[in-house]
């Protein structure tokens, strides 16, 4: 079975689109396991509607590991809760492929909600990232891993407060078979870029980059990172 977590707090405007691209799906055997945050929005309401197991939550790196404390799959798949598009054929695609090439941990293309510069620039990221598999392992995002290898590397390390997906995906891919594989893009929101604008989100993106090259983890709130929205500022 595979096992998907989304960590969520305050996610009733985009979770239901991401919900109901994964029951789209033409792949039945996997289970949803929310872990909320504590909103205060009708998140759960909308969790417990689409038959989504609860669990409690945090920041995304707490979220994430206490799903896979619930979690039944052996197969866990970590993923956003404004994954809003999921293509329709991808859990399939997904499972199969990394089946056949026999991995451990896997990213896959992650594209963000916007016009040909975003997609022109997520493409550079998805490319390096294709060619980079073998010496160093990324993932944004979202990312496939087999439960055994999840527990045998104790999960993501709750200390990091930005990046904790590529720290928890290198961590892995030096203990288990690391792959990127290439499936119909999912496209994320740009919720992030309508809020910050999009040189400050792309300039975070390079500046939280160099910081790991540097000094490793970023386990300080220098880049000011926020799990959840005020969604009366996304209207647009």
């Amino acid at each position: 079975m595979l096992s998907i977590i989304i960590p969520t707090l305050n996610e009733d405007k985009y979770l239901p689109l991401t919900l109901n691209e994964i029951k789209k799906q033409n792949f039945d055997n996997f289970e949803i396991i929310i872990s909320d945050a504590g909103s205060t929005d009708k998140t759960i309401e909308i969790a417990k509607s689409f038959g989504c197991k609860i669990a409690s939550g945090g920041l995304p790196a707490k979220g994430r590991n206490e799903g896979a404390k619930a979690a039944q799959g052996d197969l866990l798949l970590f993923m956003d809760a404004d994954n809003i598009f999921i293509p329709k054929n991808f859990l399939k695609q997904l499972i199969t492929e990394f089946e056949h090439r026999n991995l451990d941990c896997a990213s896959f293309p992650i594209f963000i909600q916007g016009d040909r510069l975003d997609r022109f620039l997520y493409g550079i990221y998805n490319l390096w990232v294709e060619i980079s598999q073998s010496f160093m392992p990324h993932a944004f995002n979202s990312m496939i891993i087999k439960r055994e290898l999840h527990q045998e590397i104790e999960g993501f390390d709750e200390d990091i407060k930005l990046a904790e997906d590529h720290a928890y995906i290198r961590k892995a891919a030096k203990v288990g078979k690391f792959g990127f594989i290439k499936t119909a893009p999912i496209i994320t929101s740009n919720r992030r870029f309508k809020k910050e604008g999009r040189l400050m989100g792309y300039l975070k993106y390079i500046l939280a980059g160099i910081y790991i090259f540097l000094f490793g983890n970023i386990k300080t709130d220098i880049f000011k990172y926020r799990f959840g929205y005020d969604q009366t500022k996304d209207k647009k």
